[in-house]
């Protein structure tokens, strides 16, 4: 993992100057520090190859690199526990008690038990069996990192029963399943003990004390406990006390007591505040709870700078400690039922995503209703300051890409350098961190070459990784958090003489990018309904891929971002594009052992202009702000139409008419953007 933050507080760079310091590893070099906005490296990289000199499977904490891992001991430690509380299956979910996507070092339990470190997947462990699901961007690594142990259940392939399907067929005949009951949502835990209990199982235990935690023991790493800092209102657009008005209006449609907020992002985002907690997502580890009355929120205070203090206090928010948000709902579920007695109460909400844990403290069905996070859906209508960051955020971006690509084609082809994966992920970081509000990288760097680009989410280490090769597809996908907004772009480039295949997958792909970005369609229209316009000339030669085609992305927050995203998930059928929506367009074809293509912008959802306007209703398509060229060699003319040549004609104009100022004094890469962006 390469990770870097820089905090734009002198507080709380004071924090962390020393800890930074001792965490660069000495292969490489590292950054000044001098200024507000100093960069600070994790140990990651240097722990993963500490680990890799450990025999013992219970030291070695995380899997950073796709290598087998013997997962015996544990298991074996994790069933004797089971048979201690009669449960027969125990469920390991991916997420940590705030449903994160990507989590802390410590909550990464289903990695430690498994072996298998994609993002995504469940654990499931019988007495005598243990199964991993996952879906289609994790099969060619899980099939790599998971030892004999295991079995892989594909999800969403066919006749491959889903993880809830399996764990319920081993419950039958009256035996018990278990999970801990703060990573896993209300609505999955209820459905699953109704099916359970159907299936003739004995349904769903809650056990608080987490058993995998239990096995994991005193190599479990701590919890971060990071300095937290004020994101300003020229990078928010909009108060918190504002945001909180606007909510207060919805629990009133809701007839609601108030909502108890448990998503990181939607808190970072409702009280302005960004931190670290979790690499490459500025958020932190707190609770929330807002009421017509109050608003409080749940962290440990030593986090906050004075300058957030002062902040939350101006905007009427109570502190209280992290550890009594639990407490806290007991206390309103009593008030509720001594309320009851009298007259039918209002509701807390929680966000359909909020665990079973909190569902239960809160007084369960009888005082709670879970719904889609009206934060949520707030947060993913961006502002025009948010708005326009993203669009200014993405041009320097762009620019820095750029540089990466010319840099990396003359080292490759001129230079005749030897370069492997990690070296040119380090470089690229290097390149971005040279540009204004730059914080660090929105996730980790997937820069592979020739096989490892079919690995879709691939992540490559040093001493693990290949060398690139200039006569094979190379595959970049990457981002970075900027103060004014969060990037993420996938280039596909070949260095050398790219073959027909390889040039009529990358055309393919690219004509679903410019068809769907192209797209106009009605106020109301989902992700799901437009995702076949990015696979549509797939489809036509039979060939497809394993992911979604587009997701949310957060306004310097995370790089996944609900509720919105273009895909097949069910989600996406119940949640309407909106103007102000800022996703992914990125269309992709992988074949495994050989090469992977994908190519991925950054699209605004915006109001347009029609002829007509039926039904009365606006229409909407999008404005894509990332500013970097396609890779020319590999696109095959003759499958362009007219209207895609045009189209790219376009975006290479805007392109170079947005980057080229930066590169007046680099020759290398103003050459390289000049013959990228040529016309066709």
């Amino acid at each position: 993992m390469r990770h870097i933050w820089a905090f734009p507080s002198l507080t709380a760079l004071s924090l962390f100057q020393a800890s930074a310091a001792s965490a660069v590893p000495r292969t490489r070099q590292a950054i000044n520090t001098s200024s507000p906005l100093a960069l600070f490296r994790t140990k990651t990289r240097f722990r993963t190859q500490v680990q890799l000199l450990s025999n013992s499977a219970t030291k070695t904490t995380l899997v950073e690199e796709m290598v087998t891992v013997d997962t015996t001991s544990r298991l074996a430690a994790l069933r004797s526990l089971m048979k201690e509380r009669n449960l027969h299956v125990y469920v390991v979910p991916s997420e940590d008690s705030h449903a994160s996507e990507y989590i802390a070092d410590c909550d990464a339990r289903r990695t430690f038990i498994s072996g298998f470190s994609g993002s995504a997947g469940t654990a499931i462990v019988t007495l005598d069996k243990a199964a991993l699901a996952t879906d289609g961007r994790y099969f060619n690594q899980a099939s790599k990192q998971l030892d004999s142990n295991w079995y892989l259940l594909k999800t969403g392939m066919q006749d491959v029963p889903t993880w809830q399907e399996w764990a319920t067929q081993e419950a039958e005949g009256g035996k018990l399943i278990g999970v801990d009951p703060q990573l896993i949502s209300s609505a999955i835990a209820e459905k699953l003990d109704e099916d359970i209990k159907n299936a003739g199982g004995g349904g769903l235990v809650g056990i608080k004390e987490n058993l995998v935690d239990l096995v994991w023991g005193s190599e479990q790493p701590p919890r971060p406990s990071n300095s937290v800092f004020l994101l300003g209102q020229q990078y928010a657009g909009k108060d918190t006390a504002a945001k909180l008005a606007d909510l207060r209006k919805e629990l009133d449609k809701k007839k609601a007591a108030g909502f108890v907020l448990s998503m990181l992002d939607e808190i970072a985002w409702l009280f302005n505040l960004r931190g670290s907690d979790i690499a490459y997502n500025p958020v932190f580890f707190s609770y929330a709870i807002v009421t017509q009355a109050s608003a409080t929120l749940y962290i440990d205070e030593a986090k906050l700078t004075d300058e957030c203090k002062t902040y939350l206090e101006r905007n009427k928010v109570t502190i209280k400690p992290y550890g009594a948000l639990f407490e806290d709902s007991e206390e309103l579920a009593r008030r509720a039922e001594a309320d009851s007695k009298d007259a039918k109460p209002r509701k807390y909400l929680i966000s359909s995503k909020g665990s079973w844990a909190l569902k239960l403290a809160l007084g369960g069905n009888k005082f709670v209703d879970e719904v889609r996070s009206p934060v949520g859906d707030a947060k993913a209508v961006k502002n025009d300051v948010e708005l326009n960051g993203m669009r200014n955020c993405h041009i320097r971006d762009g620019a820095a890409l750029t540089e990466f690509f010319a840099w990396l084609e003359d080292q490759l082809v001129n230079q005749k350098a030897q370069l492997d994966e990690v070296d040119a992920a380090d470089k690229l970081e290097q390149i971005r961190s040279k540009h204004k509000d730059f914080v660090g990288l929105s996730f980790d760097t997937i820069s592979s070459t020739g096989a490892n680009a079919a690995v879709i989410h691939y992540k490559p280490e040093k001493g693990a990784c290949k060398i690139i090769d200039p006569n094979a597809i190379y595959l970049c996908d990457s981002g970075a958090q900027y103060l004014d907004g969060t990037t993420d772009t996938t280039r596909t480039l070949h260095f050398g003489t790219p073959t027909a295949k390889e040039k009529k997958a990358y055309t393919l792909v690219l004509k679903g990018n410019i068809a769907l970005d192209s797209v106009v369609f009605p106020k109301g229209t989902s992700g799901f309904a437009i995702d076949v316009m990015a696979r549509q000339f797939l489809w036509k030669y039979g060939l497809d891929y394993r992911h979604g085609t587009g997701h949310g992305v957060g306004s310097f927050l995370n790089v996944h971002e609900g509720p919105i995203g273009i895909g097949t998930r069910k989600q996406y059928i119940d949640v309407a594009l909106a103007a102000g929506n800022v996703l992914s367009i990125e269309p992709g074809y992988y074949e495994d052992e050989a090469f992977g293509i994908r190519i991925e912008n950054l699209a605004i959802v915006k109001e347009v202009k029609t002829e007509h306007s039926f039904g009365d209703k606006p229409y909407l398509g999008f404005e894509h702000v990332t500013m970097v060229p396609y890779a020319r060699n590999l696109i095959d003319e003759t499958l362009l139409t007219p209207d895609e040549k045009d189209w790219l004609n376009r975006a290479n104009k805007k392109i170079l008419e947005k980057t080229l100022g930066y590169f007046e004094n680099d020759p290398l890469t103003k050459a390289w953007l000049l013959r990228e962006t040529q016309p066709f």
